[in-house]
């Protein structure tokens, strides 16, 4: 059996890194943790406008990322498994549970470009005026912005962290003149971090946007590669619709078979013959309800 060969023009040694004395430094001051941010979040700038980054499957695994991180600050223990459960395996009628409405309210966030009215999609409790009003409410630099949006949502709805982080990212895309969502703050945030107001939240902003920054950066390397290679055995695929399915690994963090443009037993064929190339991954480790992704 032929393999095809990973892309080495987005080899690691070549792909754009985060600076060391990003990644190593320490900070005490507000000053400090905000010039690191920034060189931060323009590093990730850079890394957002290559064209091998597959951004809509970024912004679907980070949104996981996101929602687990929200699940995990109102005390539930679902995981990042169990979130793709709560949503890939939902049957007509079934309805997602909290984790699940979490995990989807991160998805319909970073689909389409951010706007008031994609937002109400994200957060159907709040009204339009609502949301514009919170968006309205950040001043200043980017990340002064999405903390100040933050602290207001949370201020008006003191339960409404998923709701808050969800805005306050989107302040931050708009601010970067970002077409979409990123979901980057609740990655970066302890669950202590969303009872601070003032310049505590903004520190704790800047020092969150540091961290997710960095692991964005890396996961966005990873996925270039990976959709290199799944793009590099495409053409070996016969089946009738394996290039649509293709298309659909590469904006999606996770599918099952029945999600595909293909017949039920050519799906399960076509996601055994890309996980034997090397392509895609089975994420689940079960023999039965088996979800793949690259």
């Amino acid at each position: 059996m032929t393999f095809a060969r990973p892309d080495r023009s987005i080899d690691p040694d070549t792909f754009p890194r985060m600076p060391s004395w990003v990644t190593s430094a320490s900070t005490e001051t507000l000053e400090d943790v905000a010039f690191l941010s920034g060189a931060a979040l323009s590093h990730l700038h850079l890394v957002l406008g290559r064209e091998e980054v597959p951004q809509a499957l970024l912004r679907d695994r980070l949104a996981l990322r996101a929602a687990e991180a929200c699940v995990m600050f109102s005390g539930r223990q679902e995981r990042a498994a169990e979130l793709r459960d709560a949503v890939h395996l939902l049957r007509p009628g079934d309805l997602p549970g909290p984790a699940g409405e979490t995990y989807l309210a991160w998805q319909r966030a970073v689909e389409g470009p951010v706007s008031v009215k994609a937002l109400g999609r994200a957060v159907p409790t709040f009204e339009p005026g609502l949301i514009a009003m919170w968006l309205d409410a950040g001043k200043g630099l980017p990340v002064t912005r999405a903390a100040m949006v933050l602290e207001a949502v949370l201020m008006d709805a003191p339960r409404a962290e998923t709701k808050g982080l969800i805005l306050a990212d989107a302040a931050l895309a708009q601010a970067l003149g970002w077409g979409h969502l990123v979901p980057l703050l609740a990655g970066g945030l302890k669950r202590a971090d969303l009872r601070k107001r003032g310049d505590d939240l903004r520190f704790a902003c800047h020092r969150a946007f540091v961290s997710s920054t960095i692991e964005a950066e890396r996961l966005a390397a990873d996925l270039a590669r990976r959709a290199a290679h799944l793009k590099a055995v495409a053409p070996k695929l016969r089946a009738k619709g394996a290039g649509d399915a293709v298309e659909m690994f590469l904006t999606r963090d996770a599918l099952t078979p029945s999600a595909l443009p293909l017949p039920d037993r050519a799906a399960r064929r076509l996601c055994d013959r890309l996980v034997d190339l090397g392509a895609i991954r089975e994420l689940t480790g079960r023999d039965t309800f088996r979800l793949y992704g690259v």
